[in-house]
């Protein structure tokens, strides 16, 4: 405790190192609007400071006989005395200081919110130790480590058969000492694990990698220290653009748009070469090569991996998806996701979960990690604190995790628990509230008060450090997405996500006013230096567990030979193993199957799409293989076209009602001997959930002719169709618009092969007719 510029993260960093214990900066725990008050110079009011020395209470006592070094001004005898409520064996730490002492080093310092015109202002408050309460004095005149030295020595007697809490405050010096090493998590039990322990899973550095994450951080600007919380996503391949990206914001990791696999390797290495600490390059292989760059090959979805008992399916995602993005020169992949899919409604995960129990999530999850891991590259599973009970998409709308604590530990903390037991490297934070678990941390938050989990402390230092036990890096999800953004004015969210817990912050949306919102954040205190410094050692050590520090700069990037396993035939193969398997017949009530050339020989062929999305691609390409391949299997087909597309083909008088008409026709059943409906409905980020839009009111290609004919639905994407066509009686879920998928189902409907695929009950929407 002390006055401002008394030095008091210094001391209690030492402090803490002396004891063996953790140190946890008090301010942190400081709401945005006190904060705010004391940036602008305006003394904080007592009914300012009350819930806030509640909590810091609150931390002493979770500490319980562990121990915990706490810094918090605590200038009054009332202050003091809120907080032993709390922590009734808390001994306080009094850091005193002459006036002349203490202006010295306020005038000198940078970067805290405590402005030296509030050193009066504290001085008269002050209220030094009284007789009857547990604590001393030390004199801050002296150098650091005399200080230290006689606090460590005059603790050990007054502890002594106490608990071991300790109170400091923190301030940041002009010259600051960097914090020990804390003790390993399993040490303190119960107390917030925000100090990175760097030989401890998931980085288990040795001394050489700890020394150049060490060496690394004290040789960085504070413009390089910013610099490397960012994850830049790179929208243009040029030498200029990442001149101006590396030269002007110093950014620890980037991402960037696919495109073909040897420009992608390019820009990767021009990146690599012109950074002066090794970069994090982060690819989203969450369906294997796919996604990472053009030619990448399609292996399968989450889902697909997970409907099937072979479990092993998830590991071949993984290798495949490991192989081909370290040939790009990628070393961090933001999957797998451990989402857990309970909500049928929600299809911004619907594809991207293994499935809709926390068992299945675990295993696959697991299998792809270990698949992934076989080449050079870290995961960041993601979204914590858990996606699929809200039918919402964050991208568009902050949704809600809204089980309670005992169910959510069931469930997604189960998972969680499990990857991170298993040696997950990083974790992704979704824009995802989660007001039950924000409450058992925070008693008495009011709806107004639940914030998304990216600007949560309790839910990332809580929950995901102390009670998890997280030691590794925690990341942002993409910070345009309205889950976030709706939250707060940019300026402060970006700062607060750091603030919180976050130890990256992933994608600029305007790089020069972001960089300056994060430093602005640092300068006024809202991101301490302890907070900073925690973060960025995170960071260094998830690269020095690649082995970046140790590998020369121009080896980080493969030859371009390497590029010869994306897209190869033997990875095609795998991709067309596992559609063999997983094809999955989820009905077929009116034993339509099979139906082949012989027997149904003139198909109607309709597609549905999700409509053209932010890929640009044309959405129904996947309609020329499904003909080429119902064609080379001998069927005779006759492509359904819209209004729309008849229109745009040049054709005049036609309209959806004309279209209507001309489809449904009593000799329907006399041009055609059967119908195939192929759906393939993609996207997310453009709407909160998808579900299908036909072409106009009425569609011709709504399946009225279910009746008619023998009809056949093929979902290429989604699971969840049937409640808005419970009028087929033959539905088919292929799961992937691709060559290997098609020429699968196609098989499968002809009853050349068995059907292998499992689903679970997601696929029915909780409708009685879609069973029917």
């Amino acid at each position: 405790m002390g006055v401002s510029g008394c030095g008091k993260t210094t001391i209690g960093e030492l402090v803490a190192r002396g004891l063996g214990l953790p140190f946890l900066d008090g301010d942190s725990l400081h709401p945005v609007e006190n904060v705010a008050k004391m940036a602008a110079g305006t003394p904080l009011t007592d009914e300012d400071r009350w819930p806030w020395l509640a909590i810091v209470g609150s931390e002493l006592a979770a500490a319980g006989d562990g121990g915990l070094v706490l810094a918090c001004s605590a200038l009054r005898r009332s202050y003091r005395d809120a907080i032993r409520a709390q922590a009734p064996d808390t001994v306080f730490l009094h850091l005193h200081g002459s006036k002349e002492v203490l202006g010295a080093r306020i005038e000198g310092r940078t970067g805290h919110f405590m402005p030296p015109s509030l050193l009066e202002s504290q001085l008269a408050t002050l209220e030094p130790l009284e007789a009857d309460e547990a604590g001393i004095v030390v004199d801050i005149a002296a150098p650091v480590e005399a200080v230290v030295a006689a606090a460590l020595t005059r603790l050990a007697g007054i502890t002594a058969g106490r608990g071991s809490s300790v109170e400091a405050q923190p301030a940041l010096p002009a010259q600051p000492v960097e914090p020990a090493r804390p003790a390993a998590s399993g040490d303190y039990p119960g107390a917030r694990q925000s100090d990175v322990d760097l030989q401890s899973a998931p980085f288990s550095l040795d001394d050489a990698a700890v020394a150049w994450v060490e060496s690394t951080l004290g040789s960085m600007t504070l413009e390089e220290k910013i610099g490397q919380l960012f994850i830049n996503h790179n929208n243009d391949y040029s030498p200029q653009y990442l001149d101006g990206i590396l030269g002007n914001y110093h950014v620890g990791g980037m991402r960037y748009r696919p495109g073909p696999s040897d420009a992608v390797q390019e820009h990767i290495r021009y990146a690599q070469a012109k950074s002066r600490v090794p970069l994090l390059i982060a690819s989203n292989p969450e369906m294997g090569g796919a996604g990472s760059s053009d030619d990448g090959t399609f292996v399968c979805t989450h889902l697909q991996a997970g409907s099937h008992p072979d479990k092993s399916i998830a590991r071949q995602m993984g290798q495949v998806a490991g192989v081909e993005t370290a040939a790009l020169g990628c070393n961090w992949a933001f999957a797998p996701i451990v989402d857990i899919h309970y909500n049928w409604r929600n299809t911004v995960i619907s594809t991207r979960s293994f499935g809709n129990t926390p068992e299945i999530v675990v295993e696959r999850a697991k299998e792809y990690f270990d698949g992934i891991s076989e080449s050079r590259t870290v995961c960041a599973i993601k979204h914590f604190p858990g996606d699929g009970i809200d039918e919402r998409d964050q991208h568009v709308v902050t949704s809600y995790n809204t089980l309670g604590y005992e169910e959510w530990n069931r469930t997604y903390g189960h998972v969680y628990r499990e990857l991170i037991g298993h040696g997950v490297q990083s974790i992704m934070i979704g824009h995802i509230g989660a007001p039950e678990l924000s409450r058992h941390f925070r008693p008495g938050m009011t709806d107004k008060d639940i914030l998304p989990a990216t600007l949560s402390p309790e839910l990332l230092l809580d929950l995901l450090r102390g009670e998890l036990g997280f030691n590794g890096l925690i990341l942002t999800d993409a910070s345009q997405m309205l889950g976030l953004t709706q939250a707060m004015k940019r300026k402060d969210l970006v700062p607060a996500t750091i603030a919180a817990g976050c130890d990256m912050f992933l994608f600029f949306r305007n790089p020069a006013e972001d960089f300056r919102y994060m430093m602005e954040g640092y300068k006024s205190g809202v991101i301490t230096e302890h907070r900073l410094h925690n973060a960025v050692r995170r960071i260094l050590a998830l690269k020095a567990t690649l082995g970046l520090h140790a590998v020369p700069r121009e080896e980080l990037v493969p030859p371009s030979e390497a590029l010869a396993v994306i897209g190869s035939e033997a990875h095609h193969a795998v991709a067309a193993g596992i559609a063999d398997k997983t094809v999955t017949l989820v009905k077929d009530t009116a034993n339509n199957l099979p139906i082949t050339p012989e027997t149904h020989h003139r198909i109607r062929l309709y597609g549905v799409s999700g409509g053209s999305h932010f890929t640009r691609a044309d959405p129904l390409a996947y309609l020329d293989i499904v003909k080429d391949e119902l064609e080379q299997a001998g069927f005779e087909v006759h492509l359904f076209r819209t209004a729309e597309q008849r229109e745009a083909a040049g054709e005049t008088g036609v309209n959806f009602m004309s279209v209507i008409s001309e489809e449904a026709t009593g000799d329907y059943a006399e041009k055609y001997d059967a119908a195939f409906v192929f759906a393939n409905v993609k996207g997310f980020a453009q709407e909160a959930a998808i579900r299908i839009k036909w072409s106009s009111p009425m569609a011709a290609e709504i399946p009225w002719y279910a009746t008619e004919v023998p009809t056949v639905f093929v979902s290429l994407n989604q699971p969840n169709h049937l409640i808005d066509v419970p009028m087929v009686r033959t539905a088919i879920h292929a799961h992937a618009g691709t060559r290997e998928a098609i020429r699968a189902a196609v098989d499968k409907i002809q009853g050349k092969s068995a059907f292998q695929g499992t689903f679970n009950e997601n696929v029915f929407c909780d409708s009685f007719d879609t069973r029917l």
